[in-house]
């Protein structure tokens, strides 16, 4: 039993220390794919089952059974331009809706940027009880999405970079004071989590990987380094999925930066001997492979690491078709040996 939060096993890895093993968790570790999940949501829409503290605490521990060195809590990126004064709904296969997506400058100021922490206050309660739970058997993980990748959303296009791209240059004014209002309320929301008890967080930009350098530059860089800066106090995750320009996550100032397929562990790693790197165990060998096939990508990947400066994650979030089997033998895969 850890004597205090630091002495984590995922946290000394985060802060590069020395470490008997690389830490491992999942990205949608609480997820469809798990049954004890789906027997716990029964069948609730996806926003009314996040707002129940005692049913998303519930569903955020469910991964402890098989053994991860981390809980991250369960709701959704979308929480906050909600907690602003946007309305989302889940529509089915497409992803969350903003109920009036952002247009104008009207619409724009009815975005709250500064967000009291009473209107996320499921998020906080689900918090201290996930923590009251655990009594320090494991860290807890928190997350936001960056301003980009939320932005999409608010404005309806999601993952749709044609309609973003045409969006920002018929609406630059619109754009650039969406993008500055997230920035702010995503600080805000971050350290109250850290003042409330988060242990590590990670910044998700999801779809900031279709970008060009340029428009990384400005729509997505810019902002990790600035909620990066303005929220420290425990360890930092940048999550881009399948992100080429590596060279600027890694200074972006978080501690821990998620690499993708497209990426080289080793490599990286010797590239960047002041960074820890997560990942990037290729999530769809666990959706559709065997379980000796994930046990060979999880110690390639473990092998790659080196047993430093490394936390083992997937190159993406649990996909809903992974069989329990094979996420059993991930976890049991990266602690083979410790």
């Amino acid at each position: 039993m850890p004597t205090g939060p630091k002495d984590h096993l995922l946290l000394r890895a985060a802060r590069g220390e020395a470490v008997e093993r690389a830490p491992v968790w999942a990205m949608r570790q609480a997820g469809r794919w798990d049954p004890a999940f789906a027997k716990i949501r029964a069948g609730l829409g996806f926003y009314e089952f996040s707002a129940d503290v005692e049913k998303s605490a519930a569903a955020s521990l469910c991964p402890r059974r098989f053994g991860v060195d981390g809980i991250i809590l369960f709701y959704d990126i979308t929480t906050l331009p909600m907690s602003m004064g946007l309305p989302f709904t889940l529509v089915k296969d497409i992803g969350p809706q903003p109920d009036r997506p952002i247009r104008t400058l009207a619409d724009l100021d009815r975005l709250n940027p500064d967000p009291a922490p009473e209107s996320y206050d499921a998020i906080r309660k689900l918090l201290k009880r996930v923590k009251d739970e655990l009594r320090g058997e494991l860290p807890v993980i928190v997350f936001a999405g960056s301003p980009f990748t939320v932005a999409t959303y608010c404005i309806g296009t999601g993952k749709d970079m044609a309609a973003t791209r045409a969006f920002a240059a018929e609406n630059p004014e619109v754009w650039a004071g969406l993008l500055e209002r997230l920035n702010g309320a995503t600080s805000s929301f971050l350290n109250t989590l850290i003042a409330e008890g988060a242990d590590i967080y990670q910044l998700f930009d999801s779809w900031a990987g279709m970008l060009t350098r340029e428009e990384y530059a400005a729509w997505a860089d810019h902002y990790h380094r600035a909620i990066f800066a303005a929220a420290p106090g425990v360890p930092r995750i940048l999550f881009v999925k399948e992100c080429p320009h590596l060279d600027l996550m890694a200074a972006s100032g978080a501690e821990v930066v998620s690499l993708g397929k497209r990426h080289d562990l080793a490599a990286a790693k010797a590239a960047y001997p002041h960074l820890v790197f997560q990942g990037n165990v290729d999530e769809a060998v666990l959706r559709t492979g065997t379980t000796a096939e994930v046990v060979a990508e999880t110690a390639r990947v473990k092998a790659a690491g080196g047993g430093h400066r490394h936390v083992l994650n997937l190159s993406h979030g649990v996909g809903k078709e992974t069989p329990p089997a094979n996420f059993e033998a991930y976890v049991r895969a990266a602690k083979a040996d410790a």
